[in-house]
């Protein structure tokens, strides 16, 4: 398991996703699930992944074989939107699927994945999509400026409540981590290091690339003083009136 989050806001982009596949009893396995494609002043690509490792990592290497063929069909590297991106993503993750999935099922191994996508290209907007394991996908709006893949439950709450479109990315970035520091304090099967990255709307590359490691004194900084802090405010919150039988 793994969780990935995208946040779609009026200053930028932020993208975060841990690394843990395997949480066994004696076995931990670390793997990064973002990928990041540029080319300065052109285009800014952010993929994550969740589910079986190995049907994401043949979708990605699938989607840069692509950009070798010297015929002009499309790739990622000539597409003229974050649509088109997309639309490859999802070919080669239902190319992967189609490939495998009946040989993976035979052993009992779950082939299900799906991405998160975002970025820009030059001439349009900002844009976040999360595509499903069958090669199909949505994309955020207004309404909805996120997305979480894998392990989703218990970071959303926090998400729910602060992001906005108009939040800053500064109290973005601070929320985002929150909510990984809820989803690992719950389910082991999500863990550290965790990859970190920040666009500013226009600026086509990353403003702010960071990995998190376990001794990393802002991450525990945050887990401290969240802790503290709900405990402050539930010992806070007033008891019922109600009447308990004995």
């Amino acid at each position: 398991m793994t969780y990935c989050v995208g946040l779609l806001l009026d200053e930028g982009m932020v993208f975060a996703s841990d690394s843990r596949t395997n949480a066994g009893v004696d076995q931990i396995s670390s793997f990064r699930k973002m990928k990041i494609l540029d080319r300065p002043d052109d285009r800014l690509i952010v993929i994550m992944s969740s589910g079986n490792l190995s049907i994401t990592q043949n979708a990605i290497n699938l989607l840069e074989m692509q950009t070798r063929h010297s015929d002009g069909s499309l790739n990622i590297w000539n597409a003229q939107s974050m649509f088109e991106v997309v639309t490859l993503i999802g070919e080669s993750l239902r190319q992967v699927r189609q490939r495998d999935a009946t040989y993976l099922s035979q052993a009992n191994v779950d082939s299900s994945a799906s991405f998160i996508v975002g970025g820009q290209l030059k001439g349009e907007q900002q844009r976040l999509f999360l595509v499903y394991s069958e090669g199909n996908f949505i994309e955020a709006g207004i309404d909805t400026p996120f997305f979480q893949i894998g392990e989703t439950k218990y970071g959303r709450p926090i998400i729910d409540r602060v992001i906005k479109p108009n939040t800053p990315l500064i109290e973005a970035t601070k929320c985002v981590l929150v909510s990984f520091d809820s989803t690992m304090r719950s389910n082991i099967s999500v863990g550290m290091p965790i990859d970190l990255a920040v666009s500013t709307r226009n600026s086509y590359r990353l403003s702010m690339q960071k990995r998190l490691l376990e001794d990393d004194p802002y991450f525990a900084m945050i887990h401290a003083q969240w802790g503290d802090g709900l405990r402050r405010v539930f010992a806070q919150l007033p008891d019922p009136n109600w009447q308990f039988q004995t």
